[in-house]
């Protein structure tokens, strides 16, 4: 069972008012709310929030956003998270945070923070940690946005250099051809290294002064600059560089520079041993030899560092997540703390991967990545994913993320994807906001699942001259999910695409015959001609997703079908199948 914390406009929201918003239950003067941009997702903002813009509790209502979206996704959480759903069952617990124009509008938690004794036995019912909204997770792979912020900050500060040679720094690291190798590259993940240190460190090497030479020696296995590769190595590097050039050890300037200024009091590395009861387990591991981990980093190279590491290690909470996310969208500060400067945020915003296509990346943080932020991608949209489950997404242009923490690996590594999650949170909240039809009046919304396809299609039209169809599209599709537009001659049982002349803000150009795309979120006017029939005529949308990922879906408005300038009859007669749905002015 999953305990919402935001059903309603009544919460149960004592940690989250304490770390979020120092005990203030109102917004303070000139936080956006609900007086942003209404909850309208097709009116995407530009520049960051308000510097002043705190993190306040409120209802989905409170934000100008639909609570129906929110309440589905969290009805599918609790099946993921429910044994008897076979293999849908996806992690034992997970605590799952949304927000939108500093309104936190869903904070929740269920299933179990620990459950199990070993890799397949329960432990007794009694003995089972129920999942809450505070509980505190191991972020694996997030840890890389902590490490890559503290980066941000030496460049600020001058200690490092995006264009400069790792090797100025560690002469050592230009061992087995690393000398060209940039700091922006490790935090671009283009370096050449593989993914992961071979041998591993904690089996290859006896102690941490022979781990951290293991990383300098490592050999990349690609030229610098010319292949994008996530690796695990960049971030392990990384920490070598700035804890060389400040003389203090990454948790310290995680501490100093991040957690301490944002008051982000559940995180960091090693946490205490007073804190057990909140921490959620990970993995029961046989090899090495851990047992069942709990309240120590999942991440075996971490852990041989002694958890502290620039690829993993970090523990935290989707409230104090909530917080640095929050930062992000205000340009690098909270409550009057300032971490960044606004240049160094852009610079993580900043897609510096434009050689690899599909791999965008900014500084530190990986950009528009469907496959794990559904309808929040975008080319701004900002995230990470971590291997016990956990994933952030930050989306500047609606000033709204998402956060899931899940254990995952408890008590094995061998589960299904946590992806569709991570997607569906994203697909949820961006389904919550709002768009409107052009000059007002009703429209029609498709936002379904992937693998499905549905059509919005006419009566059987009369018209003795040729056809004009027009209307307007706000399409937010992964761009194998296709809108088309198709005319019958024969009762419906053939369809052909009629090619469309598309106008608008990043329109596409020539004449498509389908519409996809995530890269805009604006209104297009479409247009089609519809040659001259013989035989009954008959026109249909129709928005087709194959089986991977999903966007936001489709709006259309304004839907008109004339001949000679004139309503052809039957055209108002729309007989929807599938997920379509006739929305009302301002309802969506």
């Amino acid at each position: 069972m999953r305990i919402p914390a935001l059903t309603a406009a009544v919460a149960l929201f004592t940690s989250l008012t304490l770390s979020l918003a120092g005990g203030a239950a109102a917004a303070p003067a000139g936080h956006p709310g609900a007086h942003g941009n209404g909850g309208r997702f097709d009116r995407p903002y530009t520049g960051f929030a308000p510097p002043g813009t705190v993190l306040r509790r409120g209802s989905p209502r409170d934000a100008g956003l639909e609570a129906a979206p929110i309440e589905a996704f969290e009805r599918q959480m609790a099946g993921w998270e429910d044994p008897a759903a076979g293999a849908g069952y996806l992690f034992p617990g997970a605590t799952t945070l949304m927000a939108h124009d500093g309104v936190v509008v869903e904070r929740s938690a269920g299933g179990y923070a620990v459950k199990y004794a070993d890799g397949t036995t329960e432990l007794p019912q009694d003995q089972w940690i129920p999942a809450r909204t505070d509980t505190i997770y191991d972020l694996a792979s997030l840890s890389k946005l902590f490490t890559s912020i503290v980066a941000m900050q030496q460049l600020e500060a001058g200690r490092i250099d995006l264009d400069t040679p790792v090797a100025h720094y560690i002469p050592e690291f230009a061992a087995n051809g690393k000398a060209d190798i940039t700091v922006e590259q490790l935090l671009t993940h283009t370096s050449g290294f593989d993914a992961d240190p071979v041998p591993s460190l904690w089996q290859g090497y006896s102690d941490i002064p022979s781990r951290e030479k293991a990383i300098l020696d490592a050999k990349p296995i690609h030229a610098p600059g010319t292949t994008y590769l996530y690796s695990d190595l960049n971030m392990l590097s990384m920490q070598l560089v700035l804890e060389k050039v400040t003389g203090r050890p990454l948790d310290t300037l995680v501490r100093d520079g991040i957690t301490g200024p944002l008051h982000m009091t559940d995180t960091g590395y090693n946490p205490p041993a007073a804190e057990l009861p909140r921490i959620a387990a990970t993995e029961y591991q046989t090899s090495p030899a851990r047992g069942m981990v709990w309240g120590q980093v999942h991440d075996e190279n971490s852990w041989a560092l002694g958890g502290v590491a620039g690829h993993a290690g970090v523990f935290s909470t989707a409230d104090d997540l909530a917080v640095l996310a929050q930062t992000v969208l205000n340009g690098g500060t909270y409550a009057g703390h300032r971490i960044l400067s606004q240049n160094s945020v852009r610079l993580m915003e900043q897609n510096f991967n434009q050689a690899f296509p599909g791999d965008s990346h900014g500084l530190g943080f990986e950009l528009d990545q469907i496959w794990y932020m559904g309808g929040l991608s975008g080319p701004q949209s900002l995230g990470h994913t971590g291997y016990t489950g956990t994933s952030l997404v930050i989306d500047p242009q609606s000033r709204s993320f998402a956060i899931l923490l899940s254990n995952r690996v408890h008590p094995s590594r061998t589960t299904p994807s946590t992806n569709p999650p991570r997607r569906a949170i994203g697909v949820a909240l961006s389904q919550a906001m709002r768009v409107a039809a052009p000059g007002g009046g009703p429209l029609w919304f498709s936002g379904q699942p992937g693998g499905t396809t549905s059509t919005l299609t006419t009566g059987p039209l009369t018209a003795t001259a040729p056809v004009a169809v027009d209307f307007s599209a706000f399409v937010n599709t992964e761009s194998t999910d296709l809108l088309t537009l198709e005319d019958s001659t024969d009762g419906g049982a053939t369809w052909q695409a009629l090619p469309l002349n598309v106008t608008g803000e990043g329109a596409p150009a020539g004449s498509p015959t389908s519409l996809s795309g995530q890269s805009v979120r604006a209104w297009w006017h479409v247009h089609a001609q519809v040659p001259q029939q013989s035989g009954p005529l008959q026109i249909r949308w129709r928005y087709a997703t194959d089986p991977v990922y999903e966007g936001r879906g489709v709006d259309l408005a304004r839907l008109s079908v004339t001949s000679c300038g004139h309503p052809v009859p039957g055209a108002g007669q729309l007989a929807p199948t599938g997920a379509w749905q006739q929305v009302a002015p301002g309802s969506r």
